[in-house]
């Protein structure tokens, strides 16, 4: 009988064991509670899971970009995984913040956190060509979901309206991409931007999109589906991975009248590029 050959990673630096339980399509993760600077973005995602994704698609080492970074969730998680990263963010605000998280988690790291190069700039999604950026091994980014956070009788936006030190949308900033009020619009801007990304990325490398659905004046926009249509002409969709949360408390959507969930759930959507 002919040995095994021996298990060759060219991916990531994680066990065979690691790797199956990644790509499983679906899992749960409930964040622990944001610290309050950090709660001034009304639409974060966790440093935790961002961890996770950045482990399996890159080595130690490599580069991550964030053309969307908010808060620096992408830069934080890149740090804890011995990476380096850059992100750009519109808001020059979250990018102060940002700032002040990626010094706080060096500082927290020491020795293995040296070397690393971990920034954001302030900038425009749709201008990357105005900034010297360097090749990037992947991508893990989640855009504005269209022009929700305006939505008046969101539960979540209402509550954030009863305190002054919380934003309820991103900014007033027309290249803002929250405040596109057509669907159409929206989309296009949206795809745009991402595939502009393209001369950027080294041949095969990854870009993993966390977008969710819109519920809007009683229908559903499948902005997951149709971004993953739109730019599946740019880039390979190579699967999904759904991230679902199971410590919200439900809502009595339609109760008695019609069918409205509750919708815990997001796709991560993962892109190729193959040239």
């Amino acid at each position: 009988m002919s040995e095994a050959k021996p298990f060759r990673n060219r991916l990531n630096d994680l066990t065979p064991k690691d790797w199956l339980k990644f790509q499983k399509s679906w899992f749960i993760h409930n964040p622990p509670p944001r610290r309050k600077e950090v709660r001034r973005h009304p639409a974060k995602f966790p440093e935790s899971m961002a961890q996770e994704f950045i482990e399996f698609f890159t080595k130690p080492g490599q580069m991550v970009f964030d053309p969307m970074a908010g808060t620096g969730s992408t830069l934080v998680a890149s740090l804890r995984a011995s990476r380096h990263a850059i992100g750009v963010e519109l808001s020059p605000v979250y990018t102060e913040v940002a700032r002040q998280l990626i010094q706080e988690e060096t500082a927290k790291l020491g020795p293995p956190a040296d070397g690393l190069r971990c920034e954001v700039i302030t900038g425009d999604a749709a201008r990357l060509e105005a900034i010297n950026l360097p090749t990037m091994d992947y991508v893990l980014t989640s855009p504005p979901y269209w022009d929700m956070l305006h939505a008046r009788g969101a539960q979540a936006q209402r509550s954030r309206r009863s305190s002054n030190d919380l934003d309820v949308t991103y900014s007033d900033d027309p290249a803002d991409l929250g405040n596109v009020s057509d669907y159409g619009e929206f989309l296009d801007r949206l795809v745009e931007i991402y595939a502009s990304l393209r001369p950027l990325l080294r041949p095969k490398a990854y870009l993993t999109i966390i977008v969710k659905n819109v519920k809007k004046g009683g229908r559903v926009y499948p902005l997951a589906w149709d971004l993953g249509m739109r730019l599946g002409g740019t880039y390979t969709l190579k699967d999904e991975k759904i991230w679902c949360q199971d410590d919200i408390r439900l809502a009595p959507y339609g109760l008695g009248n019609a069918w409205v969930s509750n919708t815990f759930h997001h796709y991560c959507l993962q892109f190729r590029w193959e040239p």
